[in-house]
Formats: C-alpha cells, structure tokens, sequence
C-alpha cells in the first residue's frame, strides 16, 4: 500500500513528461521555428511511419493465446466510451447553444478522444515502474492500448465518423444570434411541456380522489340498502360523469348536406417549404466525382458542391449505375481500412497467436526456429528497427499536440460570444463525468466477469481511458473540411479540456492505483 504522498507523486510524475514535450512543441511554434507546415509534415511521418513502428513493436512480444481474450473486453470498453461520450455532447447541444458550424462536430468531439500520444505516454511511465512489473506490463499495456487505437480508427474513418464533420459545412451558415433565439424557444418549449405534464399529474390525481371518495358514498349506500332507490333518484345518463374529451356533437339537416370544417392547419403543413437536397446532392456528386477521377486519391475525402453531368449519370442504366455506385463505396471503405497503422495491427496479431512465426521476430518457449549468426531470431533485426523507430513516436506526437495547441487563437475578447455553457459543461462531462463512469463501468465489468479481477492492468488501462480530452484529430479533418483550413469553433472547445485534463488525470489515476493495489 502506497503513501498519500507517493500515490500523488507516482501519478503526477508521468504527466511531466508529458508537460514538457508539448510545451516545447507549444514554444517552438509560437517562435515561428515550428511552422504549420513543418507540424502537418512531421504529422503524416508519426501517423504513416513511426507509429505503425510501434504498434508491431509491441503487439508481437506482447500478446500471446493465454492473453488474447483481453481484446473482448478492450473492444468493448472503447465502444462504450465513444458512445456515452457522444451521448454527453448530444445532451450538452440540446440544451446550450452551440455553433451552427459545429452542431454535429460537437458530438465527434464528445465521442472521439485522444487515444494516442497522451495515453500511450502517461501508462508506459506508470506501468514501468511499481507498483507494476516494469518492462513486461509496459510492454502488455502499449498492446492493450492498439485494441482502442483500432476501434478509434474504424469508427472515424471506414465507418463515417468523419462525415459529421463535413455535414457541419453542407448549405449555409446561421448567425450565432439566430441559433441562441432558435435555443431560447427551445428552451420555453420545454418549460411549458413540463408545466404541463406537471397540471395533468396534479389534475389526473385530483380526478381519482374524487372518483375514490364517490366509490366509497356508493359502496356505504349499498350496504345500507338503499340500492334500489339509489338508481331511482339518479339520471339515466349522469353529464358530470361523461368525458370531455368524448363528446360529440352530431347535427341533422333537412337539406342532407353536412358542413365540414376548413382544413386550415393541414394546408398549411401540407404546402410548407420542401427540404433542401444539399447533402444527399453533395454525396451524389462526390460519388460521381470519384467515378470520373480515379487518380484522385486522399486519405481523408473531402465534400464538395460539384456540378454534375445528368447526361453521363442518365445515360448509364439504373441497375448497372447503383452497382457501380456500391462498388466505389465498398472500395472507398476498404481503403479506410488499409492505412499504415491498421494494417500494422492486422498484421500484428497473426504473428503473435502463431508461434512459429512469432519465433521469426523473438524468442518463443517450446519453439526452436535455427537462429542467425547473431544467434538472434532470424527476423529480430525487424523488430529492432520497429523498436528503434516506434521509440520516436510519442516524443514526435506530444511536439505535434502542442504545436496544434498553439494554433487555436481564442482572443479574450471573443468568448464572451463563444457558447460558454456548451464549452464548460463538454469539458465537465468528458472530464469529470467520463472518469466516475468509467470507473463504475469497469467494476461493473468485473462483477460481471467479463474482466478478470486479477487482470490489474487491463483494469488500469480501461479505467484510464475514461479520462482523455477531446483528439486534436478533429482538428486536422475540421480544416480540411472547413474550405477555408480554420478550425475556430472547435478551439474554444479544446483549450479548456486540455487544462482540465491534468487535474482529473492525476486524481483518476492516484485513485484507480489505490483501488487496484
């Protein structure tokens, strides 16, 4: 059992390191040394190159067929976690206002956090030192955390997260003042449903009093027997008893003509203004586009209002274009899948459940494969270069966070016109919220079997997960989609996450310490 001051300092320590990479990223970019430029280049060498590195680096030596059920209960949590963080920015949009902008970047926002550079640094720092197992559970969680790093990826990219962020851009912009009065309705709208609910409950209990203490007079009169007279003396049809509701009013004309009230209501619904067709046209012409531009290739797709040509898409049958149609989005799914870390992970996880291929890279108890010269693996050379380049991956990553962070300018002028709410309480529940639940879901994962309760470092690693700000991914993809590369609305989101983030992240991680040791 740790002391007070050596659980604090355990959890804090990591965070330092973390600190310093990022500030120096932050410095150098605001000295005008490490320009956007040189950041988005440096970017596409840690995404293509050193982290693939390091996943095989780690996943192969790490996972084994005693180990591998542990992917289950990874994929799992991270599915929840995307999900209930997008149900917090779901909640959050519906009740403060948010940017026209940014209505459905609130929700990638929410549901996809930073589960890259940031945890990967802080768990191997915690994880290599005791109360851990140094070098071996170091190594074991860097593979848990591909498991999170794979669902982020297949979530955003090959199954349409990203979309959210184009839609934001699809048709015109509203003025921030319209969307507050749209919000303030909203808000009135909900208040009178309430009061309303809250009068017919009041109403609906005050009508089954009444009815009780009428049942009860009707009962004391039968037991006295006065039945008889009791239905002498009352109306065939009693009006207080009908239902208001259920009248009606029948009326009979010697002309046998029948007047039929105006449908003014249903007119007017009725001839109410057609929806637009932006985005369904938009995701037409980009089909199209594709169609006609084969070469045209980008790892993300941007959305764009083309012009299409109605001769090329009539001239083509209906059956014959809708199954070139599905083709082209099938090929553009499977290409979101074959980026260079997902593929390092596919690849990763046959070499490490099949021995004998596994003894290629590193040695394998109960598996002889003739060694090198070096006596080393015959491959082992491969993954001394995957180690030796993955090693640069985090450093290189936190430099490139804090370059982006230094590129969110949110002059103190402008937040008294950002949407202060929507910001402080995403912040509050990714943040705060987030934490408290995923501890309650991992222990409940746990009661339930699903996580083994001696697996203390799968347990880490899923309950520290819970507490991650949003990815500055969205970033990159809100300036590409953007039109005009600025990402305005979502930098008044992140600064105050980030701020956060090292407050929760000491006090979720000195806790689940205590609680797992």
């Amino acid at each position: 059992m740790l002391s007070a001051g050596a659980l604090i300092w355990t959890s804090f320590r990591p965070l330092l390191r973390l600190v310093i990479c990022t500030a120096s990223g932050f410095v150098i970019t605001k000295a005008d040394i490490f320009p956007a430029v040189a950041a988005r280049g440096m970017g596409q060498v840690i995404l293509n190159i050193a982290f693939p590195c390091l996943m095989f680096s780690k996943i192969v030596p790490a996972f084994t067929s005693q180990n591998v059920h542990a992917l289950g209960p990874l994929v799992l949590v991270a599915v929840i976690y995307e999900a209930l963080g997008m149900l917090l920015a779901w909640i959050v949009g519906q009740i403060f206002w948010v940017p026209h902008q940014f209505r459905f970047g609130i929700l990638v926002a929410g549901g996809w956090a930073n589960i890259g550079d940031i945890p990967t640094s802080v768990i191997m720092s915690i994880t290599g030192a005791a109360p851990f197992q140094g070098t071996t559970d170091q190594t074991l969680a860097v593979a848990y955390i591909s498991a999170f790093i794979l669902v982020f990826l297949v979530t955003l990219f090959p199954l349409g997260g990203h979309h959210l962020i184009a839609m934001d851009y699809a048709g015109l912009d509203i003025e921030p003042e319209e969307v507050q009065q749209a919000m303030r309705i909203k808000r009135r709208g909900w208040v009178n449903f309430w009061v309303r609910m809250i009068r017919k409950a009041s109403l609906s209990t005050t009508r089954m009093r009444s009815s009780d203490s009428s049942l009860e007079d009707t009962t004391r009169d039968s037991v006295n027997g006065d039945d008889e007279q009791y239905y002498e003396e009352k109306d065939p049809v009693n009006p207080e008893r009908q239902c208001p509701a259920a009248q009606l009013h029948v009326s009979f004309h010697d002309d046998t003509t029948t007047t039929v009230p105006t449908e003014v209501g249903i007119v007017s619904r009725i001839s109410s203004i057609e929806p637009t067709l932006i985005g369904v046209e938009t995701q037409r012409n980009h089909v199209i586009d594709t169609e006609l531009h084969p070469n045209n290739q980008s790892i993300l797709p941007t959305t764009s209002v083309t012009t299409v040509d109605t001769a090329l898409s009539e001239s083509l049958p209906p059956p014959r274009k809708n199954r070139r149609i599905r083709v082209l989005r099938g090929s553009r799914v499977l290409k979101s899948f074959l980026t260079p870390p997902s593929i390092s992970i596919f690849i990763s996880f046959p070499i490490a459940l099949i021995p004998r291929l596994k003894a290629l890279f590193v040695e394998v108890p109960g598996t002889y494969i003739h060694p090198g010269p070096d006596g080393q693996p015959p491959l082992a050379f491969i993954m001394d270069t995957c180690n030796f380049i993955g090693a640069a991956s985090v450093p290189l990553g936190l430099i490139c966070l804090g370059s982006a962070l230094a590129q969110l300018n949110v002059s103190l002028n402008r937040w008294k016109h950002l949407p202060v709410g929507a910001i402080t309480w995403l912040a509050i529940g990714k943040l705060l919220l987030m934490p408290v639940l995923g501890v309650l879901i991992c222990q409940g994962l746990v009661k339930v079997g699903v996580i083994a309760e001696e697996d203390k470092l799968l347990r880490f690693v899923c309950i520290f997960f819970s507490c991650l700000p949003t990815a500055t991914t969205q970033v990159f993809l809100t300036q590409v989609y953007s039109g005009t590369g600025s990402a305005e609305h979502l930098s008044a989101f992140l600064i105050p996450q980030y701020f956060l983030m090292f407050i929760s992240m000491t006090a979720l991680t000195a806790y689940t310490i205590q609680l797992l040791f």
